[in-house]
């Protein structure tokens, strides 16, 4: 594996499950109301077309993170719809 894939994959593992944490604790509390809608519904939509440009160019930190991170989004998002 090259050095530049490495440097790639950690800056995804980092920037990734920085994430985790706040959809753990969505999840928990149902509390979303410090949470923005149309920020979230923005970045979730940015995550997706990161991941289809990832896809398309075959750059697999791009799309590894960014396929785990729309998940997490995803999360928010919903929980943000569901417990308005």
């Amino acid at each position: 594996m090259q050095l530049i894939t490495l440097i790639g994959l950690l800056a995804a593992a980092c920037t990734t499950f920085s994430f985790l944490p706040q959809a753990i604790k969505t999840i928990r509390s149902k509390d979303t109301s410090s949470i923005s809608l149309s920020m979230y519904a923005l970045f979730t939509l940015g995550t997706l077309l990161w991941l289809l440009y990832g896809l398309f160019s075959h750059n697999i930190p791009v799309y590894l993170a960014n396929g785990i991170t729309l998940i997490f989004a995803l999360i928010i998002l919903g929980s943000k719809l569901r417990y308005k």
